[in-house]
């Protein structure tokens, strides 16, 4: 039998062999309206312009303690550690993010069916969502290493074969977020541009981006070019606080050699009109727990 490639014409190519090149977003950032959830129209503009909304206090103090301590738990599981959902860091062995969590925890899976949370989803991305990632994120005072400049969409697109950037990214902060923490770094309007990468994805690429990525990330070239174009913004803020940024951004940290810590619940929404089709530039898709393929719509 013969195996029809599903795919949709590619209009965002990466990983190539020649020199890459910037090219023009042709889909929306925001699909819905002000009709469709709680997002007013002007932050919704705004969002359109810059790919990304700070929402202040999403979480109580109390909700942030209660989602700490689920960190601390998850993080000190000594049987969770060895599943391969769990990525250490690659010099010291520390807990560096834990994947799948909304499967794994109880309590992350009910804050994806929070309305706070589920419905400025739906509203952003104008349709039903579902996970196409979720994770903890641990940067530990003094060894925490950062990401390097990247766009999300690039590898999503790449290695999971998601179709178009129609999909959202919310950060939740379970820390406070200070400038010189290792905070998340955006390009404001960045999104608007997509950069193709060069190279091939190697077999397996998961295995060693998810600790130190050398595939999939822009040259430095155009690193310079997008941040005198755009800017570079810092997300900052206290325990509780929401970035809300889309999949296409370029983004990146740097490391943190403070005493102070850095945490995040990272969820991921895809719109179950974007579902994932085979990469467009890697010979396998990456295990489900890094990019879901069930496109069931979430549902409170």
């Amino acid at each position: 039998m013969t195996l029809m490639d599903t795919r949709v014409e590619d209009g965002y190519p990466t990983r190539i062999t020649g020199t890459p090149e910037q090219l023009p977003r042709v889909h929306p950032t925001v699909w819905g309206t002000e009709a469709d959830g709680p997002i007013d129209a002007a932050t919704l503009a705004n969002h359109e312009a810059k790919g990304y909304t700070v929402d202040e206090g999403l979480l109580s103090p109390g909700e942030v303690q209660t989602y700490w301590q689920e960190l601390v738990r998850l993080s000190s599981d000594q049987e969770l550690r060895a599943d391969e959902r769990v990525i250490t860091e690659a010099k010291t062995g520390e807990v560096r993010s834990i994947f799948d969590v909304h499967v794994i925890s109880d309590l992350i899976a009910e804050l994806v069916r929070d309305p706070r949370v589920l419905d400025r989803a739906r509203q952003m991305l104008g349709s039903d969502v579902y996970v196409h990632q979720s994770r903890v994120n641990y940067m530990p005072g003094f060894k925490g290493t950062g990401f390097y400049w990247h766009s999300d969409f690039e590898t999503w697109h790449a290695e999971d074969g998601m179709p178009t950037p129609r999909a959202v990214s919310c950060s939740i902060a379970l820390t406070d977020n200070y400038p010189y923490n290792g905070g998340l770094m955006v390009m404001p309007g960045s999104h608007r541009t997509f950069v193709q990468c060069a190279g091939e994805t190697p077999d397996d690429n998961y295995k060693s981006s998810l600790k130190d990525q050398r595939v999939g990330v822009p040259a430095e070239d155009d690193i310079t070019k997008l941040a005198a174009e755009c800017g570079i913004d810092q997300f900052t803020g206290t325990a509780g606080t929401a970035l809300w940024f889309d999949s296409n951004v370029m983004h990146g940290s740097s490391n943190n050699i403070t005493p102070y810590p850095r945490s995040n619940i990272f969820l991921v929404f895809n719109s179950v009109e974007n579902a994932l089709q085979e990469p467009f530039a890697a010979g396998s898709p990456r295990p489900s727990f890094i990019a879901g393929r069930d496109s069931t719509a979430v549902r409170r």
